[in-house]
């Protein structure tokens, strides 16, 4: 039987430890900025739920890619920390209180207001799922026909996530008798062996469940509206005008220096944005 080989995603959202303080090469400096001062380090956390996979030589490619960002703001030194739970991560951002994160999107929905942050930019990342969801069924076509039946998912720890920002309205949790799952094939393999009538998937997933045993005879009974990227975000502890940098640098972070440690890594592109790319989701949300 076949198995579905997720392609390796973005570093960053994948592994389950990050780099310490990465010092930076005199000669990739861009020259220090005068609100970060010499010695001082630049700290960005990752929250990346449900994210899957694995990488070699994770701390070298990390390294690479925070090297690269730190270069092009003139920051002395640069750390990042990853994390795939909330908990754990809101006790980083209060303990160490880190100057910019990269989130998906549900946790940016949750916690965006609690610790004040703002949408500096966007992250495109191949593969990284969570840009869209589909409900899928072996013997069901419509969302109506997948109410009341069983759903299996990956996605089911955040309730308010799926019905406000992905259903929409559309259904609620308790519509379905639940199948929780722990992994993203596993969702999938639960549909095809008849252990659940219906799935809750998403983008990446849908991508690539042909390569499960069974996976290409779903049918799609329901997809959502599309969702906005990982969100790169600055919080209350970064200066005015290391935000500025940072954000004006983003579109250079994978095409100069970076290009290497993004390829490395899965990241296409990082771009600057505003929260208005993200107000219709946020609405929703909180509606």
């Amino acid at each position: 039987p076949k198995s579905l080989k997720l392609p390796r995603l973005s570093l960053c959202f994948l592994l389950p430890a990050l780099a310490g303080a990465v010092p930076v090469k005199g000669e990739a400096a861009a020259g220090p900025d005068a609100a970060t001062p010499q010695g001082s380090t630049i700290k960005i956390v990752v929250l990346r739920e449900h994210g899957v996979g694995a990488a070699a030589h994770a701390q070298q490619y990390l390294d690479e890619f925070i090297e690269a960002t730190a270069g092009l703001n003139g920051w002395s030194s640069a750390s990042g920390k990853y994390y795939t739970g909330r908990a754990n991560a809101e006790k980083y951002i209060d303990t160490n209180a880190p100057q910019f994160g990269i989130l998906s999107i549900g946790a940016f929905l949750a916690l965006h207001e609690k610790h004040k942050m703002t949408v500096i930019g966007k992250v495109d990342v191949a593969n990284a799922g969570g840009r869209q969801y589909f409900i899928v069924s072996k013997t069901h076509k419509t969302l109506g026909a997948c109410k009341g039946k069983s759903l299996a998912s990956d996605h089911l720890d955040d309730v308010k996530f799926i019905e406000k920002a992905v259903a929409r309205g559309k259904f609620k949790l308790a519509d379905f008798s639940l199948v929780p799952t722990r992994r993203p094939v596993q969702t999938i393999k639960k549909v095809t062996r008849g252990e659940a009538e219906c799935a809750l998937i998403d983008d990446a997933q849908n991508a690539h469940r042909a390569s499960v045993d069974g996976g290409e005879d779903l049918e799609t009974a329901w997809r959502s509206a599309k969702l906005p990227p990982m969100v790169i975000v600055s919080f209350p502890a970064a200066t005015t005008a290391e935000t500025r940098k940072f954000k004006a640098n983003l579109a250079l972070v994978c095409t100069g220096v970076g290009r290497e440690a993004c390829k490395k890594t899965g990241m296409r592109a990082l771009r600057p944005a505003t929260e208005v790319e993200y107000r219709a989701v946020m609405k929703a949300y909180d509606g």
